[in-house]
């Protein structure tokens, strides 16, 4: 997505969801003309708003999201809630993203398309695949000397890991230690409720 695009879809749904607007300097807000009678924003908008900064944030389409949240919820036994944030954050492109060999979703799910990652020693070209327990995700060594990976090392070192994984900087590699769950949110600007209300209308 476009730099100026993404400006735009941030300040409309008022939340820095794109690497690019993580700078203290892009202002969220846009000046409006004030309305004499502003309309109140519906609980459908703000579910639909949700939404959007969901699907966003994890650089999916709205079928793959749905579909996500579909399995999720009828899924017996679970929390949609819970089960739909730990599919999305188990994805290979987004376990790459985590453990910061790309400073982007977008990028990651390019290095995963590209075969520049490894699980269990074995190169995986999947973005959507789902990583489990204690498998070990390293960056292709034939891969670590391109420019893509350009001092990498340096960004691994300060580079701090959900609880959920282990990063070993100079291995250039990870693992997957735990599992993802609703309270070790941190950062994200969505409600999760509130998407799952949205599909259940």
């Amino acid at each position: 997505m476009a730099k100026l695009k993404q400006y735009k879809t941030a300040r409309r749904l008022g939340a820095r969801i794109f690497s690019k607007t993580q700078n203290p300097k892009f202002i969220l807000t846009k000046k409006t003309v004030a309305r004499k009678h502003p309309s109140p924003i519906t609980e459908f908008g703000i579910q639909l708003l949700e939404k959007q900064k969901m699907r966003l944030t994890y650089n999916l389409n709205e079928r793959q999201f749905a579909t996500y949240v579909k399995k999720a919820t009828l899924k017996k036994g679970v929390n949609p809630a819970e089960h739909l944030y730990k599919n999305l954050e188990l994805r290979l492109d987004n376990v790459v993203f985590r453990l910061g060999f790309a400073k982007t979703r977008p990028l990651a799910r390019q290095m995963v398309s590209h075969g520049h990652i490894m699980v269990n020693g074995r190169r995986v070209n999947i973005p959507s695949f789902t990583v489990g327990g204690k498998d070990r995700i390293e960056i292709r060594p034939g891969s670590r000397e391109s420019k893509l990976f350009m001092n990498i090392s340096e960004s691994l070192n300060t580079h701090i890991t959900p609880a959920w994984l282990s990063l070993d900087p100079k291995k250039m590699e990870g693992n997957v230690i735990g599992i993802p769950k609703l309270e070790m949110i941190s950062g994200d600007v969505f409600s999760i409720p509130a998407v799952i209300g949205f599909y259940s209308r």
